[in-house]
């Protein structure tokens, strides 16, 4: 985390929002105060995409890169969306104007894009992040890391909408960290908030992209998947998926015991929220130790949980000392719930660009490469990237983290393309001798 703080060299740090001005008292994750904004109202509208409310969003004062600040202005929104469930929630995020003018033909092109891990507490909220980058006190660590790819989708003179999630940042439930249909659901519908702005200069002509690595990975690669049946009325020019968690069985193995053991916990309750009936199976799971461990995690930030769970294993946290893993495999109704969450079951009708390091190890590698395969198999154009680098360590996270900042050049580049018109190039046929 010390080295992500160094590599951002972020100056100005948030140690409290801005104090609730209604009548309810503010909600407080770990000594930040969130803002009253994120309150979800108890009414919401009936289409999805909907907007909410607006408000403007005051960004970061000061970056480490060329200009120094984010080159156009922004707006915080809250849109309605539907969970895994079928139910209206409320979800937040953020819409970033350009300054600069896009030059690549056609109106102004738009990208949603799906933040990778910020964490479970309400202060991780990426939208918060354009504004504090850094948030820092004695009880949490959180850094934007996603930034700096808005940053250079707006010099490029494209439109950026930012989704929070489901349930991070707004207040009225917990977020449902790596759910395949929360996810998917809340990035397509702020492409439909991002139109519905009467302030943005984008139209319904503009072309769309989607973009996203890790959690982010995963969730635009559900969205692309998922397009043709929850927003029929969207065209998706194309959607760069980095190091997606498309098979969370083999990703649960993975960050098992890494440095980002936390997210284990994230997982779990998430489904917990989502599928009350598997508290009881849960329960006679979990320790004390392990029930804690959730209850803290729930209101950790990235940083917080790589301070406080790293390198932690899943068979501490259960009664019978077995490892989450072997409580999947030994539960049919949990490996259920873990099976519907498989990204790759469904087919993607516009271009998708499959990104994932060949040693990754937190999010392996195989799982995402199988992605490419399965879509591949059922005739979606796919580019698939491998990104080869030297072992960088087991479990420390450089492994997955390294690619994101490797390959993220050529990712936009790819998707600018295709914000520009150009025509995708398949490489599926090759996928039997690539790594």
């Amino acid at each position: 985390m010390a080295a992500a703080v160094m590599a951002l060299g972020i100056l100005g740090s948030q140690a409290t929002s801005a104090a609730a001005d209604t009548g309810q008292e503010p909600v407080v994750s770990r000594g930040v105060t969130i803002p009253a904004f994120y309150e979800a109202p108890s009414t919401l509208p009936a289409a999805d995409g909907t907007l909410i409310r607006t408000e403007t969003l005051p960004l970061a004062l000061s970056l480490p890169i060329p200009g120094g600040v984010f080159p156009g202005i922004a707006t915080r929104i809250m849109y309605k969306s539907t969970d895994s469930n079928g139910q209206p929630v409320a979800v937040t995020g953020a819409y970033l104007e350009p300054s600069a003018a896009w030059q690549g033909g056609g109106p102004r092109p738009l990208v949603a894009l799906a933040p990778g891990t910020m964490g479970q507490g309400d202060q991780c909220a990426a939208s918060m992040a354009l504004e504090h980058p850094l948030t820092i006190n004695s009880q949490t660590v959180s850094v934007g890391y996603e930034d700096l790819a808005v940053y250079r989708l707006l010099t490029s003179g494209v439109a950026v909408v930012v989704t929070d999630y489901v349930g991070l940042g707004a207040t009225d439930r917990l977020h449902t960290y790596v759910d395949r249909l929360d996810g998917g659901h809340a990035l397509l519908d702020a492409v439909r908030a991002a139109r519905a702005l009467p302030t943005a200069s984008i139209t319904d002509r503009s072309r769309v992209g989607l973009y996203g690595y890790s959690q982010g990975g995963g969730a635009s690669a559900a969205a692309a998947e998922l397009q043709p049946s929850y927003a029929p009325e969207l065209t998706l020019s194309g959607t760069y998926a980095g190091a997606p968690p498309a098979d969370l069985t083999e990703v649960i193995k993975g960050i098992d015991g890494s440095a980002l053991a936390g997210a284990l916990g994230w997982s779990l309750n998430g489904f917990l929220q989502s599928d009350p009936e598997l508290r009881p199976l849960a329960d006679s799971y979990l320790n004390p130790a392990g029930k804690a461990a959730l209850k803290d995690l729930s209101t950790m930030c990235t940083g917080d949980a790589l301070f406080g769970y790293g390198f932690a294993k899943s068979k501490s946290w259960t009664t019978n000392g077995a490892s989450l893993s072997d409580i999947v495999r030994a539960e049919p109704r949990i490996q259920a719930v873990i099976d519907a969450q498989r990204i790759g079951a469904l087919t993607p009708t516009s271009p998708v660009r499959v990104a994932t390091g060949t040693q990754d190890d937190i999010v392996p590698h195989a799982q995402a490469r199988q992605l490419a395969v399965d879509w591949c198999a059922k005739g979606a154009k796919v580019t698939y990237k491998p990104v080869t680098l030297p072992d960088l360590g087991d479990g420390l996270l450089t492994n997955h983290l390294v690619p994101l900042l490797t390959d993220q050049g050529d990712a936009l580049s790819w998707l600018k393309d295709r914000l520009s018109g150009k025509s995708a190039v398949s490489n599926c046929a090759t996928m039997p001798v690539q790594p």
